[in-house]
């Protein structure tokens, strides 16, 4: 939309949570290749037109449209990152090339969890590809910072003189390549060729070879001409360049075409599901959430509020409607908040996107189509959201089928508000019920979860639903997708009690006697166990041989604090203080640090608190801390390295730290620690800060080892500091050069592999006779790889608060000197994989597997 001849304002293409483009994970954005602008977290799933103009290219597989205003601004809107590799599966698109579109127009549908399963991130950003004379101001919005559909988002401003296209003189050079990359000429090898082009001052057009006369080029000055060329894998091309470097840009040209892309980003395989041999009186299901569970076979069905069919005008109806919509948004954003302050992450992830989808225009407006049709809003709400779940459920995408029943979800809840008469009250289950249903909502779930069933069926639904987010989370074992028939089998179960085996995918709707006796015992050990664990959570951990071993939390500010006294936690060996920086414009004061770091302090009762001095950098950017652009950023300026640049961001924290009581309890550690002299220079200004506020007492001074630098010289750090903290999830990215955040490589960057543990070793030897080492990285909560730790000669592990109790009991059944023992051939192993089988193999002899069943009771 433009706001006069000299501007030009940009809007929210979706709700969502801003990105600074140079914070988007992906290079070619982030480094601007493509242009400026800006990115979106959405919340919602339907992409607008941020402004007017014409669709001058729309991606072939529906991830990326372009956009030319009438002033000649070219603007890209990249749906997600990595979707290309989607080929269109689970988005829609509204619009094709030559469309006018206005301001807020829809442009496409997506299905927000196909994508999230099946691409990198959901970030979607918004790029001034073409800037036509005109300049970006900067915006006013923050990382962070939550924006409505249709708010302004950018504003452009003509600049005083208008860029000229200069055209490169000199020879004219040819070459024929075949197009080696296998999601086409989409976005991102785009912006490399213009990219190429620029940089060798050349003008390079791409054409496609085919048998017609008339086939289509394209230069690469522009994107969306080179999208639109819709070049797949195999294609034969004609790359035409014309400048004095021709030959040595048609060389970049060629050898960025023929080679095949890296598949650091490509989409996961589908999952598949292991075939269930089923016998007579079975039947079958996609395990949603995992367990066993015995119990009768109870149907659940609430029928819709009764609504009138006909209105009283559209007038009437349509506020009724608006007051509805708003009502339930506000008991969704209310629900969201107290899920969020019970610590229920899952519900509260739900609700929130329940909201999002509450704000969709397209289902507000087909509701309103209705309405002046002469529908009553409760009617008109009710037919929009059959047409739309209909629609979903027809289209063949189990993901997006997944979302009906929150669209009914949705139905219900406004309905509801809509409704004349009183809500029935919901079905009463016998407790230890497995219920089964057609489809369950989320918060037909919630409900059914007060009355603590057993177990649940669905003849519907999938795996990745939010019912089975909100199964898991809650630990209720839950199989979905068993087909009609189980409606109808039960109605018609005769047996007392059925066996839902949620870990082989199958309900047993006649077990025998014996069955249910073995499940039975089965349940009842696990029952027992985690009792156990829970009810000794807040007694030491001691290994079989003596060796006590503290097991602390890793938490993200006082409240989470909270959560790991109650746990059974013995301190906190972790506290992530960056949490206090993010998302605001300015670093906090002192006062509003330190009244934090007291509270968590107070909430541990004495027990020792590890603060983490300020870690940003790398996957942690402030908006207001202009970090130098550089190519690597986990290479580059973040932890301990900021301090040179930044004192006074540490020398606030160090004060806030101080003005702390008791200073006995609190520990100060250091992050991305390289050499002792960091760690000294850190000590001297703490010394100096402490002198001049009068203290008599100082907190202890910690590093972390996560690069192989400190774990090679822990002796010299060990002299200095008074611990040390392994971080685990850094040491394996550094030692292994593999991004920790790169979804290809998760499964490698394994913290088993015998590098990372000779280093851990090197860390634990190093430090011996001098100072206690800890691990506070990811490594600590998975128990077996707690039991190697230990057997390294680890003193304390910190794991996230609800982790403490298995841990702990975990530790209780370890005879770590005889797993000490087995360190020369676990060491000597050739990589990860070896080294878990090996692990695995002594754990089971030594009485140790299945930690999560048998453990307690064998100990």
């Amino acid at each position: 939309m433009s706001d006069s001849n000299q501007s030009l304002t940009l809007r929210a293409p979706v709700a969502g949570v801003v990105v600074p483009l140079t914070a988007v994970p992906d290079p070619v954005f982030a480094s601007l290749t493509l242009g400026e602008g800006i990115a979106l977290d959405p919340l919602g799933e339907c992409l607008h037109a941020p402004c007017d103009g014409e669709v001058v290219q729309c991606a072939r597989t529906h991830h990326a449209f372009t956009l030319r205003t009438e002033a000649g601004v070219e603007l890209l809107l990249h749906l997600g990152l990595d979707t290309v590799e989607l080929n269109g599966k689970g988005i829609e698109p509204l619009v094709a090339v030559g469309d006018q579109v206005r301001a807020g127009d829809p442009l496409c549908r997506f299905d927000a969890d196909a994508l999230a399963l099946g691409a990198s991130a959901l970030i979607t950003p918004l790029v001034i590809t073409e800037a036509a004379g005109w300049q970006l101001l900067p915006s006013k919005h923050r990382e962070g910072e939550r924006v409505s559909l249709g708010e302004p988002l950018l504003v452009l401003t003509r600049t005083a003189i208008e860029q000229s296209d200069t055209r490169a003189d000199g020879p004219l050079a040819e070459r024929r390549v075949t197009l080696a990359l296998a999601s086409g000429l989409h976005a991102r090898p785009a912006a490399r060729l213009r990219a190429i082009a620029r940089e060798h001052n050349v003008n390079l057009t791409v054409q496609q070879e085919c048998s017609s006369d008339n086939a289509a080029s394209a230069s690469a000055s522009s994107l969306s001409a080179l999208m639109n060329l819709g070049l797949t894998e195999g294609a034969t091309l004609k790359l035409t360049a014309q400048g004095e470097a021709a030959e040595a840009a048609l060389d970049a040209a060629e050898r960025l075409l023929t080679t095949p892309e890296a598949e650091e980003h490509s989409a996961p395989a589908s999952s598949t599901l292991t075939a269930v041999a089923l016998k007579e009186g079975e039947l079958a299901g996609l395990v949603a959430s995992p367990g066993l569970a015995i119990g009768p076979l109870v149907s659940y069905q609430l029928p819709l509020p009764a609504v009138p069919l006909m209105g009283e005008g559209e007038a009437v109806e349509t506020d009724r409607l608006k007051k509805a919509l708003l009502s339930v948004g506000e008991a969704l954003a209310n629900a969201e908040a107290q899920a969020t302050r019970q610590g229920q992450s899952a519900e509260a992830e739900i609700f929130a996107a329940h909201g999002a989808w509450l704000e969709d225009p397209d289902l507000a407006a087909a509701a309103g189509q209705h309405i002046s049709e002469g529908r009553s809003a409760g009617q008109a709400w009710r037919e929009a959201l059959d047409a739309e779940a209909a629609r979903l459920a027809a289209s063949g995408n189990t993901l997006l089928a997944a979302r009906v029943a929150d669209l009914r979800d949705l139905q219900r809840r406004v309905m509801v508000e809509l409704s004349d008469d009183q809500q029935a009250a919901l079905p009463e289950l016998p407790k230890g019920a497995v219920v089964v249903a057609d489809e369950l909502t989320p918060s037909e779930l919630v409900a059914v979860a007060t009355q603590h069933p057993a177990g649940l069926c669905l003849a519907g639904g999938g795996t990745t639903s939010h019912v089975a987010i909100l199964a898991r989370a809650r630990g209720i074992p839950c199989l979905v997708a068993m087909g009609a028939s189980l409606i109808d089998a039960a109605n018609s179960a005769t047996s007392e009690s059925v066996i839902l085996d949620a870990e082989n995918g199958r309900l047993a709707l006649s077990p025998s006697a014996t069955q249910r006796a073995e499940v039975a015992e089965r349940i009842d050990a696990r029952r027992y166990e985690a009792e156990q664990a829970q009810a000794l959570a807040h007694e030491p951990a001691m290994t079989l041989d003596g060796r006590e071993i503290e097991v602390c939390a890793n938490i993200g500010g006082a409240e989470e604090a909270r959560l790991a006294a109650d746990s059974g936690a013995d301190g906190v060996g972790l506290l992530r203080s960056e949490f206090l920086f993010l998302e605001r414009d300015s670093a906090p004061s002192e006062a509003t640090q330190r009244d934090e770091y007291q509270a968590a302090v107070k909430a541990l009762d004495g027990k020792p608190v590890i603060i983490r001095t300020l870690d940003i950098g790398a996957d942690k950017q402030l908006p207001y801390l202009r970090l130098p652009s550089v190519p690597n950023p986990a290479l580059g300026v973040r932890g301990a390295r900021l301090w040179a640049s930044q004192p006074e961001l540490l020398e606030t924290q160090l004060r806030a730290l101080l003005g702390v009581t008791p200073l006995e309890t609190l520990h100060i550690m250091l992050p991305m620690v390289t050499e002792v002299g960091e760690l000294r220079e850190v000590r001297k200004r703490l010394e100096t800060l402490a002198s001049e506020m009068g203290l008599d007492t100082r907190p202890r001074l910690g590093a972390m080892i996560e690069v192989p630098s400190a774990a090679l010289c822990a002796r010299s750090l060990a002299v200095e500091a008074d611990f040390l903290s392994i971080g685990t999830n850094d040491l394996t990215q550094y030692t292994l050069a593999m991004d920790r955040e790169d979804p290809a490589l998760t499964a490698r960057a394994d913290v088993l592999h015998p590098a990372v543990l000779r280093l851990i070793q090197a860390t634990v030897d190093g430090a011996k006779g001098h100072c206690p080492v800890g691990v506070c990285g990811a490594a600590a909560g998975d128990e077996r790889v707690a039991l190697l730790l230990v057997a390294l000669g680890v003193d304390e592990l910190s794991v996230e608060p609800a982790r403490v109790p298995a841990v702990k009991a975990a530790l209780r059944c370890l005879n770590a000197a005889a797993l000490a023992d087995e360190l020369p051939a676990l060491l000597a192993l050739d990589d990860a994989t070896a080294v878990r089988q090996h692990l695995s193999a002594w754990l089971a002899k030594a009485n140790q597997t299945d930690i999560t069943t048998t453990t307690l009771e064998r100990c």
